[in-house]
């Protein structure tokens, strides 16, 4: 590979962990204000720290609705949807022009709800890893606000095995098949390989 290839390659991964790691914040913001989680704390500190930026002026044009933070979700899909239309740039392939802005904006949605779906198997193996370790932990609370909304369904369909909870594995199993088929439809709306 050439070393135009190789800048492009590193332009490429730097664009997407900047956008995946932006848009899990404000993902995980929305969901921790959903789910009542506790924000006194480094995780919930941290998270609106680094999102306040750009949800505070978003809210004054996207009201809450019932309690929601929707400005939240909304800069999440604006991020997703900026990566991807520098990725389409980056990779010259937004000759479409109009259309290939709306394509983008229909996969930066798909793109939020995969972030979505990565924050909250992050947040279920925290809750799992705890338990093992230690339950008590200061962040423990976190983890269990954000992954037990998302548990309780699987915990009423599946006793415990043995005092054992299986939910986790039922929760994480479904969060895996929705990643595949939401990275299918990604694909399927651009056209593309990415």
């Amino acid at each position: 590979m050439h070393a135009a290839g190789m800048f492009t390659q590193l332009l490429l991964q730097l664009v997407d962990l900047a956008a995946s790691f932006f848009a899990g914040l404000f993902v995980l913001r929305f969901i921790l204000q959903w789910a009542r989680a506790p924000f006194r704390n480094p995780i919930g500190h941290f998270v609106v720290t680094l999102t306040d930026w750009g949800v505070l002026p978003l809210r004054r044009i996207v009201p809450g609705y019932r309690g929601l933070d929707l400005a939240s979700l909304v800069m999440a899909w604006l991020v997703e949807t900026v990566s991807l239309l520098l990725v389409l740039a980056i990779i010259g392939a937004l000759a479409g022009g109009g259309d290939m802005i709306a394509l983008a904006l229909v996969a930066g949605f798909i793109e939020m709800l995969r972030t979505v779906a990565y924050v909250i198997i992050g947040a279920t193996l925290g809750v799992v890893i705890l338990s093992w370790v230690n339950p008590y932990a200061p962040l423990a609370p976190v983890f269990n606000a954000v992954a037990q909304p998302f548990l309780r369904p699987f915990q009423r369909l599946v006793p415990p095995i043995a005092g054992i909870d299986l939910s986790p594995l039922f929760l994480l199993l479904l969060l895996q098949l929705t990643l595949g088929l939401l990275s299918s439809l990604k694909s399927a709306t651009l056209g593309l390989g990415l």
